[in-house]
């Protein structure tokens, strides 16, 4: 799907022609932050709910099919929730090495990397998966944080690149999107392909091969989301229904299951992967960006963190355990910040909920006088920026910032960051859970907050996860990555 012709603006907010200097046609992100009177205020009280799956909640039902995903297989369809970036040109190289902490030195056609941009001041902006699909030609997926970014700065920097923007089906004008994209998860999804006609070779963790499915060719990444052996499968859309039966028809009798939008949206909780912590977009020297940005390309903040100060929700790539993708062998944006951090302060943990603490909450649905803040199953995540105060002594200690049921594990979790000496197994802490005072947020009803107690247990949580894909590193030389941590590829 071609782009609009960039107004003064980008972001396709005015339309062809339009003369420069004429108002967008929506508000920006700036314009709203004036408005409300701070960052803070205005992102607690958004009306935009938590992220949105364009598919189905439940094929059967979401605890069989979390389980599907440990004990046969699952069938995922990415195809409608995530934006695709595609970035070609003479520039394109240097733009991604500009704004990404990866070094992408060696980055080949057919590989794939977790791509990770960062502020000035080191704190995350957001991270995609960058697709090398071929020479110069690359493709940016996930969430539209970083594609935003990219989008922006290649104007703004006046970088020598064609750009084409696939919106995920819920912000899409219309018509379908660009590609299917469907991941097989799960001991037998190897049997699955096979069934199918389309064998796994031996590929590394995050490259890609081409397949032949129902006689249409398809791209395979070697990807395990949910910590097991799987791939993440992708074609042109006007093939989609052709490949979906043939992978439907060959695990009919493998127990493959096909999994909705409840059941995958708790699948990074297994793996560790914190899908939407708060962008640190709101700096001074990125007022030009939001300025560009619509007021609706920013979610809502959900959570008992109560601080009016934006960057005390801010993560950096080391507390979210992404130290092992960060190399110092280019210039990019926020380098130098990074570059002079010392050790993390906070860890990335899992914290297990007591189980005892949350049935109480859910008691209280039962009892007369205002009750704790709903837990939703399987994923309690309330705004798509989800920052709930860990504390421990009646001092703030971290962060959780996603959380739900798993039933493979019998346990309610989150994933957080909390300071490192907090961070051993083992480790009793509460989390804080509801708002005082009671945001505006759609999403929230009249409720006390309440303290869960929580135990520190590791992230990723699945032991199978931790010894395979996201296995800690050997300590690099500072030269080139900086620390060793639990990242996906480099």
């Amino acid at each position: 799907m071609p782009l609009l012709p960039l107004g003064p603006w980008g972001f396709n907010r005015t339309e062809p022609g339009t003369p420069k200097g004429h108002a967008p046609l929506t508000r920006s992100i700036q314009s709203a932050i004036d408005a409300a009177g701070g960052v803070v205020t205005l992102l607690r009280n958004q009306t935009a709910r938590a992220m949105t799956f364009p598919v189905p909640p439940e094929f059967t039902n979401w605890r069989t099919e979390q389980a599907a995903w440990r004990q046969t297989c699952v069938l995922f369809d990415q195809s409608h929730h995530m934006t695709d970036l595609f970035i070609s040109g003479p520039d394109a190289v240097r733009l991604l090495s500009d704004f990404g902490v990866n070094g992408l030195d060696g980055f080949r056609p057919g590989q794939a990397k977790q791509y990770v941009a960062t502020n000035a001041d080191g704190h995350v902006i957001g991270d995609a998966i960058l697709f090398h699909l071929e020479d110069g030609l690359f493709d940016v997926v996930g969430h539209p944080t970083v594609p935003n970014w990219l989008e922006f700065n290649a104007g703004a920097g006046r970088y020598d690149v064609a750009i084409e923007r696939d919106e995920n089906s819920a912000d899409r004008p219309s018509g379908p999107p660009k590609e299917f994209r469907y991941e097989l998860q799960g001991p037998n999804a190897a049997a699955v392909m096979e069934a199918a006609g389309a064998p796994i070779p031996q590929m590394r963790f995050f490259t890609m091969a081409d397949f032949e499915i129902a006689g249409v060719r398809v791209r395979g990444l070697r990807h395990g989301m949910a910590g097991q052996p799987g791939v993440e499968l992708f074609g042109p859309w006007s093939e989609n229904e052709r490949v979906l039966d043939a992978l439907l028809g060959a695990g009919r009798d493998l127990g493959l299951v096909r999994a909705g939008a409840k059941a995958y949206s708790t699948a990074n909780l297994e793996s560790g992967w914190v899908p939407s912590p708060p962008p640190g977009i709101f700096g001074e020297d990125m007022t030009a960006y939001r300025q560009w940005l619509p007021a609706d390309a920013v979610g809502a903040l959900a959570g008992s963190m109560d601080s009016p100060d934006i960057t005390d929700y801010l993560v950096t790539p080391y507390e979210l355990g992404y130290g092992k993708v960060v190399r110092f062998d280019h210039d990019f944006h926020g380098r130098d910040s990074l570059e002079a951090m010392q050790a993390p302060h906070r860890t990335k943990v899992t914290l297990v909920w007591n189980a005892d603490d949350v049935a109480s909450a859910f008691r209280s649905l039962f009892h007369d006088g205002l009750p704790a803040k709903y837990l939703e199953l399987p994923k309690a995540r309330y705004g798509l920026y989800q920052a709930d105060k860990v504390v421990l002594g009646g001092a703030t200690v971290g962060m959780s910032m996603d959380l739900g049921y798993l039933v493979n594990e019998h346990a309610f979790v989150s994933l957080a960051v909390v300071d490192t000496e907090l961070a051993p197994l083992g480790t009793e802490v509460h989390v804080l859970w509801g708002e005082s005072p009671n945001s505006r947020k759609p999403g929230v009803e009249r409720h006390e907050q309440v303290e869960m107690r929580a135990v520190v247990a590791p992230a990723p949580f699945v032991k199978q996860v931790r010894d395979t894909y996201r296995a800690p590193s050997p300590q690099a030389s500072r030269g080139t990555t900086h620390g060793a941590s639990q990242g996906a590829a480099s």
